[in-house]
């Protein structure tokens, strides 16, 4: 398995370590709800070293980024990140992203872990522009801190203004006396909160000035367990989970970050565009369980006479909410908010109603 920088300091803060995209990542050290909640109320700390990062650069940037991905770049200012997706040529994503627009002709992409290998050869072979590609996912690290005491803690090891930086918007400065770090307001849990990208060499620098200024407010390691509660409380999408090879964006309910704008001619925009307009055969749905129970990956989503209308793709009991709480794909005319469906646990058939995500207001 690959590591992290700062793989050997999970285990050694006794976490519970397990195979996750290819790395070998703490799933909790605490315990989920436990690191939910501190996440929620005060601040956490993620590794998140194992995402991908691919630059693009050159004068060919913008145009390579328009045809491959979904959303439109050419609004984006320096100092913005944008979430899109790379469609691929079947109808479904090939991955789910961010772009920072970093300086004039030069873009960064922050991809998922498990797609790495995968998505770069999708750019190489989609690179029919002469765009400057360089994989740097073995060069950077990345660390989530998140909550609503992050702000504060992070302030005490930086000259950079964090209040100055809106959501989905960076700053390039100094961090922790390290040099060119990225800090970035893009967070994935919905409690606030900042990404910083740093060189390997600076990575347990940051990791130890973290928890040194964080130590008041009882700042914590979290693990991906809990990352999956928090996103999915805020009714973010996981690719392998809610997104696929198989699920367009407009299934998805992404066309917001589909733009059919003129001259952005990218991947299987036809196909989506007929979607768009002619309608789709399934739609994701946010829902809650009004019955005691767990809704799991998987699982049958059924009406009142027990026919099949669609399938669970992410599903959690909510430690905020104490309920069971879930997403995943039914038949459109079952995916308006207040509609009653019912989710297959364990052969017995538990009452749900669909509702507008975000759960966690």
């Amino acid at each position: 398995m690959k590591t992290t920088p700062f793989t050997d300091v999970h285990i050694a803060l006794g976490a519970k370590m397990h195979e996750f995209a290819g790395y070998n990542m703490p799933i909790e050290y605490t315990g989920i709800i436990d690191e939910h909640m501190t996440v929620v109320e005060g601040a956490g700390v993620f590794d998140v070293s194992h995402m991908g990062e691919f630059w693009v650069k050159g004068p060919n940037a913008l145009a390579f980024i328009q045809g491959i991905t979904s959303n439109d770049a050419s609004v984006l200012p320096i100092g913005k990140a944008q979430y899109t997706c790379f469609p691929n040529d079947k109808g479904g994503i090939v991955d789910d992203l961010l772009v920072y627009h970093y300086e004039p002709e030069k873009y960064l992409l922050v991809v998922n872990a498990g797609n790495i290998a995968k998505d770069w050869d999708w750019c190489v072979s989609h690179n029919t522009v002469g765009a400057e590609l360089e994989n740097s996912s073995d060069r950077i690290g990345q660390l989530a801190i998140q909550g609503p005491k992050a702000t504060e803690i992070l302030q005490r090891l930086t000259p950079v203004d964090l209040s100055s930086i809106p959501y989905y918007s960076f700053l390039v400065g100094e961090f922790a006396g390290c040099k060119n770090v990225i800090i970035s307001n893009t967070g994935y849990t919905g409690a606030g909160g900042f990404e910083l990208y740093f060189y390997l060499d600076d990575a347990m620098t940051i990791w130890n000035a973290i928890f040194e200024a964080g130590k008041p407010e009882g700042i914590k390691p979290i693990g991906l367990g809990a990352r999956d509660t928090l996103r999915l409380e805020m009714g973010f999408c996981l690719y392998g989970n809610d997104l696929d090879d198989t699920t367009s964006p407009i299934e998805a309910g992404l066309g917001w970050i589909t733009k059919f704008v003129d001259g952005k001619n990218f991947t299987n925009r036809t196909e989506l565009e007929r979607q768009k307009k002619e309608g789709v055969t399934r739609k994701l749905c946010a829902f809650e369980l009004v019955e005691k129970g767990i809704p799991r990956h998987g699982y049958e989503i059924v009406d009142g006479n027990d026919s099949v209308i669609g399938v669970v793709t992410s599903g959690t009991m909510s430690p905020v909410l104490k309920k069971g709480i879930g997403m995943g794909y039914v038949k459109p005319e079952f995916a308006k908010a207040g509609t009653e469906i019912f989710i297959k646990v364990r052969n017995k058939n538990l009452k749900a109603q669909v509702v507008k995500a975000p759960f966690r207001k």
